[in-house]
């Protein structure tokens, strides 16, 4: 796994938000692509930060339920991130270390992509993507 790098793996083109954008939109956009998360971005396309289904499990659990809230309401703010030529083990060993399950992938100061626990269990799975039909069956989104 030593010579294999985010860039061939990650997720992309990435499903995005605007902050402003209501938490109903978000979830909305997360269940139409079959997705656990949506990268927030400004207008220029730089990351503002990650909205993922936890989030909205929190929100839930403390009792704020506003569906018309805008998504920075919501989103977690200390986002790690990664690079296209970042090693697939070492942000591997980075999400088994913190606990996450999507990485933002950035180009300069861009969001290219997002590397998540799903892209690499298709690759070690060595399946060619996750729409493969007995994937599909092993994955709850």
């Amino acid at each position: 796994m030593d010579d294999v790098f985010v860039g061939s793996l990650m997720s992309s083109p990435v499903h995005t938000a605007q902050p402003d954008s209501s938490l109903q939109t978000a979830a909305n956009q997360m269940l139409a692509h079959s997705i656990s998360s949506v990268i927030v971005v400004d207008d220029d396309g730089h990351l503002e930060g990650i909205l993922t289904t936890t989030d909205f499990i929190e929100r839930f659990a403390v009792g704020s339920t506003d569906p018309s809230a805008p998504v920075s309401d919501a989103m977690s703010t200390e986002v790690i991130t990664t690079t296209v030529h970042e090693p697939i083990q070492d942000v591997a060993e980075l999400m088994v270390e913190e606990g996450f399950h999507h990485v933002p992938v950035l180009d300069d100061e861009s969001v290219v992509g997002v590397i998540t626990t799903i892209d690499l269990a298709v690759f070690l799975s060595g399946k060619s993507s996750v729409s493969s039909p007995e994937l599909m069956n092993t994955f709850s989104f």
